[in-house]
């Protein structure tokens, strides 16, 4: 069934370069001399009939959300090609026009990431959050002059999940380990294909027409005319009865080039005639006018409230799913087996126990959450986080903390030689017991020095001077 779908999709991109090619050579555009598409939209179709369609056969072999999200991502790329068939053959537009052009795929990427939003409680929610990390860099085409980075980069992003969808499926279904390769093939063929004919950013068409909001360049005729020029210069006002422009604006100058003498016509004041120095004046003259008012803004209209969601804890199968909750302090997983995983999110000024030995915790989007657990066979994954702490009580073999900023590991005594993997986090420390029951606060470095010995480049941790 993969094969027959990759051979779907292969003339799917065959059809639509002979499309092409017919409106090229019967439209009179650049192309029809050559009577095929740009050089560059060839090398772009045969990334989308190679590592584009092995990932859609692949997805739909492993079906449910997997399977709807790459139909999503076949969409952009579709999209993507036409922009490149456009380019291709035009000339580059206005930024307004341009912002046009780049919609169809930016609707796509917001979809993309949405649809990995309302499937939190989905099985393949890593797989979800690969692809939805990653979609970014098709916006690629935005990224002068450095495009090439920014899919690389984009790429990182989708690794940390990759990687547990490997860890998860290896040694269970092979299916999801090749769906890993093909899906990071697409952009490692990505970046090769920028680094060829786009390497500081989309090429456009230096001779045919300027590319219109449509999307696709004007057939024939002159190209379209260039956005209107700027206002013109605000009209100076008159001096009420005084001479006309020229004449002010000399005198003016006149008077500006007199220099220090411009002050000597000024009538000099005495202290008498000063209010601050005479309270007879101040009586007299009633309350001081106020100064200028300091700026307030004006009031807009509220904000919508964010929404609240209910707070949930509750076993759904395997995974018990500790969300949304509040200043709820005291939570506590009591009734746990070996096969059962937690799951908290977006759980605020609250403090969680889990008792008993079970496979994993993860801990998604949580601010100042206290997490206190016995046993771990799996792993202990903090993402998105923000000044955190967690507490074992028994053994856990790795720690993994992702995008967060403050995390809090105290370790127990059967848990010194656990593994603590760090990436894109700050302000994380370590504390280790003593034999006298307290804690010595160890900081995870933040800032690396990395040298090339000759053969291959050495990474070590470095303090930062002060």
């Amino acid at each position: 069934m993969a094969e027959l779908v990759g051979l779907v999709q292969r003339l799917e991109v065959a059809v639509g370069r002979l499309e092409a090619m017919s409106s090229s050579e019967g439209g009179g555009g650049p192309a029809a001399g050559s009577g095929a598409v740009g050089v560059y939209v060839e090398a772009f179709d045969n990334l989308i009939s190679g590592p584009v369609a092995q990932y859609a056969a692949l997805s739909q072999k492993i079906g449910g959300d997997v399977q709807k999200h790459a139909q999503m991502m076949k969409q952009a790329f579709s999209f993507q090609r036409q922009l490149l068939v456009t380019a291709s053959s035009s000339q580059k537009p206005s930024d307004p026009v341009l912002t046009s052009l780049l919609a169809p795929v930016s609707k796509v990427i917001q979809e993309v990431q949405a649809f990995r939003e309302k499937n939190r409680s989905s099985p393949l929610f890593n797989h979800l959050s690969a692809v939805s990390e990653s979609v970014p860099a098709l916006g690629w085409v935005a990224m002068a002059p450095k495009p090439g980075p920014f899919v690389k980069e984009m790429q990182d992003a989708a690794m940390f999940y990759t990687n547990r969808v490997l860890k998860d499926f290896k040694e269970k279904d092979k299916t999801h380990v090749e769906w890993v390769h093909a899906y990071l093939s697409i952009w490692n063929e990505l970046q090769a294909y920028i680094k060829q004919h786009h390497t500081t950013g989309l090429s456009w068409s230096k001779t045919g027409p300027v590319a219109s909001a449509s999307g696709a360049a004007p057939k024939g005729g002159a190209p379209a005319p260039p956005p209107p020029g700027p206002p013109p210069p605000p009209m100076v006002d008159k001096v009420p009865g005084g001479d006309s422009g020229p004449v002010t604006h000399n005198a003016l100058f006149a008077s500006i080039n007199k220099g220090a003498d411009i002050t000597k016509g000024l009538k000099h004041v005495s202290d008498k005639e000063k209010t601050h120095k005479n309270p007879a004046l101040k009586a007299q003259g009633g309350p001081l006018p106020s100064g200028p008012k300091p700026f307030t803004a004006r009031p807009t209209a509220s904000a919508s409230p964010a929404r609240t969601l209910p707070p949930v804890m509750e076993l759904d199968g395997k995974k018990w799913k500790v969300e949304n909750q509040e200043g709820a302090h005291g939570l506590v997983i009591s009734d746990t087996e070996l096969k059962q995983v937690v799951y908290a999110f977006k759980c605020n000024n609250s403090t969680l126990n889990v008792k008993g030995k079970i496979n994993s915790i993860t801990l998604d989007n949580c601010k100042k959450l206290g997490l206190v657990f016995d046993d771990v066979v799996g792993i202990i994954e903090v993402i998105n986080c923000k000044d955190v702490k967690v507490q074992v009580m028994g053994k856990v073999p790795t720690i993994s903390i992702n995008k967060t900023d403050g995390c809090h590991v105290y370790l127990s005594k059967d848990s010194l030689s656990c593994e603590i993997v760090s990436a894109k986090s700050s302000e994380m420390n370590v504390l280790v017991p003593n034999k006298d029951g307290e804690f010595t606060e160890i900081p995870v470095p933040e800032q690396f020095k990395t040298v090339w010995d000759g053969s291959k480049l050495v990474t070590t941790a470095t303090e930062i001077a002060g």
